[in-house]
């Protein structure tokens, strides 16, 4: 294998693994459950009947600053089941109410809790991190169960209990809701919402719910929330008392009191919103909606998402490297865009992905690799410009830059150009009597000379040919007047030659001449030659013509045809050689003329 290939390979597995590890690490954690929240969480139809009554501003204003005292709650409790026919089926309480107070205000809480049956209250955790020393080794476990608290005995009695703890998660958004806890020396402790929901299912005689997938010790589960705050709320515990709630409203409902005011501090910022905190008896209302829904979310392993985010890594570099911009841009779209309607899928049959990993990811070494890919191509560029202009004519290597690989390909178009061949005289005499380094000395000075008015003129240095260089005009792009800028650098090569020839006879004490022939016509134009090795030059019988009348214009001479004379008539002067030279390959009658001037007058 290549080395560049290797490099290759290396460069785009340290890409894979670089992004793996920071998914991993958590760097993208808080942009991506935000984007997660956007695209998961939006408010749908409610299946449970809950309704909240709000321990809110107007309660507190009729009722005095909280805590208040429990024969409030008692009545609240009293007022709700008073009409047998229209109770609800079940009243959770979201006040955690611990230890004895008044023997008379706790005996009449308890007969109003217990009488019906259909009362839940709250129990509460202390959660925290603890130093544990278990078989030998001490660690910190930082999900332990500090305290747990119930409610003062009667009550418990009488009532159903359930723990009414949250749990952020670690950007400070509750996405999350606790089946159970297992507090030290008491038997596992579920939830407030799943406690009410049970009970609700067996007044009206449904089956037992069926538990949600939970992970970690507190059985974490995805909470996919039913509404933004405000929506389950409808009257104060103000309202209640004052009879202002028609008994037929509550009928086999589930009714959630609790805070409902910023003053008594049960709020929580939720997946759902992220800029209005909700309250935490909406929290529960939201859950007992999820359960009562059944669709359950799983979220898929982190090592799963990290192995397809790998791969994908791998898979999107390969396709990025040294591709052109618009597939490149094309197959980013694709994977970023793809993996939204993923995750949106997953969602929708309960697989909760992480939104944000694949789209970031493949984006970022996007960027990355189109801007390496910028880099590379511009220094490549600039290579082959620096190279080949040492070669050929500055304008092929701008054509060959501009239409990339197309230009390189076999093939040639039919284009009008004029076409120059200049060599030295007397050249294989000269080679005969001077050393090698000498001629090769002499050589260059003189293709110097010729290449100079070449792109003076603005030609096509096509090639050299031993002592031969061919030029050519209006191509490969289109020139206005490129015949007279042919016939321009003929005259300048000949006035050139005079000063070389005066430095070489006293560098060498040899002189040079050149002989010049300059033709106009069609020929054609392109690349010649094999696919390993290829010119890009001109072939057709006005290159041979051109060619021809340099091989028999003698020294000093510039051979043109009678088609450069007509194009450039009053512009230069000219001797007319009739038919009296034979050309080979030209049928008789075809006119040669020597050029004698060229005025610089423009056209």
């Amino acid at each position: 294998m290549k080395q560049s290939t290797l490099r290759k390979l290396a460069i785009i597995l340290m890409g894979a693994v670089l992004f793996t590890a920071l998914a991993g690490l958590g760097v993208f954690y808080a942009p991506d459950m935000s984007v997660s929240d956007w695209l998961y969480q939006e408010e749908r139809a409610s299946v449970a009947e809950v309704m909240v009554i709000g321990i809110d501003a107007k309660a507190l204003a009729d009722f005095g600053p909280w805590p208040w005292s429990r024969e409030i709650m008692a009545m609240v409790i009293e007022t709700l089941n008073q009409d047998e026919e229209n109770r609800p089926a079940v009243i959770g309480i979201d006040v955690f109410y611990g230890g004895e107070s008044d023997p008379y205000v706790d005996e009449w809480l308890v007969e109003a809790a217990g009488q019906y049956g259909n009362v839940v209250v709250a129990t509460y955790s202390l959660l925290g991190s603890q130093y544990i020393v278990q078989d030998g080794m001490p660690y910190y476990d930082h999900h332990a169960v500090l305290s747990y608290e119930e409610p003062f005995e009667a009550l418990k009695n009488v009532t159903q209990s359930g723990h009414i703890n949250a749990m952020y998660d670690e950007d400070g958004v509750l996405r999350h809701s606790l089946l159970y806890i297992d507090p030290p020396d008491y038997e596992r402790v579920y939830s407030f919402n799943w406690m009410i929901y049970n009970l609700y299912c067996q007044y009206h005689g449904l089956p037992a719910p069926d538990m949600p997938s939970v992970k970690g010790r507190f059985g974490a589960w995805y909470l996919p929330m039913t509404s933004k705050p405000g929506r389950y709320y409808e009257f104060s515990v103000a309202d209640v008392l004052d009879g202002a709630v028609p008994s037929d409203h509550l009928e086999g409902r589930i009714v959630l009191i609790g805070p409902y005011d910023a003053a008594l501090q049960d709020s929580y910022k939720t997946a759902i919103d992220h800029s209005i905190q909700m309250y935490g008896i909406e929290i529960q209302a939201n859950a007992i909606d999820a359960l009562a829904a059944g669709e359950y979310k799983t979220e898929l392993s982190d090592r799963v998402q990290l192995a397809i985010l790998f791969v994908l890594s791998i898979l999107c570099l390969l396709w990025f490297w040294e591709r052109k911009m618009l597939p490149a841009t094309l197959g980013w779209l694709l994977v970023a865009g793809g993996w939204l309607g993923i995750c949106k899928l997953a969602y929708s049959n309960g697989i909760v992905l992480h939104v944000l990993w694949v789209p970031l990811a493949i984006t970022v070494l996007y960027i990355i690799t189109v801007a390496i890919n910028y880099i590379r191509a511009t220094l490549e560029k600039r290579k082959i410009s620096n190279t080949f202009k040492r070669y050929v004519a500055p304008e092929i290597v701008t054509e060959l830059l501009r239409e990339g690989t197309d230009a390189l390909g076999l093939g040639g178009k039919l284009t009008d150009i004029s076409v120059l061949f200049v060599d030295i005289r007397g050249f294989t005499t000269m080679s005969e009597v001077l050393t090698p380094p000498q001629v090769v000395e002499i050589l260059n000075q003189y293709l110097t000379l010729t290449t100079d008015c070449v792109m003076r003129n603005h030609g096509t240095l096509d090639k050299f040919v031993g002592d031969c260089t061919m030029a050519i005009w209006n191509a490969p792009l289109a020139q206005e007047d490129y015949i007279y800028k042919a016939v321009k650098a003929a005259q300048d090569m000949v006035e050139g030659s005079r000063a070389l020839s005066q430095k070489l006879q006293e560098e060498f004490g040899r002189t040079v001449s050149f002989g010049v022939g300059v033709h106009c016509g069609p020929a054609v134009v392109g690349n010649i030659g094999a696919e390993m090795r290829m010119d890009f030059t001109a072939i057709g019988d006005t290159v041979n013509t051109a060619a021809r009348l340099e091989s028999n214009a003698p020294a000093g001479t510039i051979f043109i045809s009678r088609a450069v004379a007509d194009a450039l008539e009053g512009r230069i002067e000219t001797t007319s050689l009739g038919d009296s030279i034979k050309l080979k390959g030209k049928a008789d009658g075809f006119e040669i003329l020597r050029l004698e001037a060229v005025f610089d007058v423009m056209q």
